[in-house]
């Protein structure tokens, strides 16, 4: 969805709510290789920021979010409000990442 609008808020200030068209989402399941899992390991030895993880936690992310704007651009949304964000680990190594929230048309108010 270019040019829309995302928020966790209920509401969007000087916005009117027009149509809503219903929750939409963005799923993705992630594993670490063992290449990365290998490194992930060396990098823990020594503390601080483990990049190859945060790297991938980062890129499913920003995978999931693009397919949740997808999902309310492809209903016809403008703006997704009441956005959501969950990630659960199913099993060892194996990770969900899940962007939900409303699509909505939104329409700026009177006078705004």
């Amino acid at each position: 969805m270019q040019n829309s609008m995302v928020t966790t808020a209920l509401t969007l200030p000087g916005y009117k709510v027009v149509s809503n068209l219903g929750v939409v989402r963005g799923i993705t399941v992630r594993s670490r290789s063992i290449v990365g899992n290998f490194f992930g390991g060396l990098q823990s030895i020594f503390g601080g920021n483990i990049t190859i993880y945060t790297n991938l936690c980062e890129q499913a992310r920003s995978e999931t979010y693009q397919l949740m704007c997808q999902h309310a651009q492809a209903l016809g949304a403008n703006a997704i409000i009441a956005m959501r964000y969950d990630a659960t680990e199913l099993m060892t190594g194996l990770t969900e990442v899940l962007y939900y929230g409303t699509a909505v048309v939104v329409e700026t108010e009177a006078g705004v």
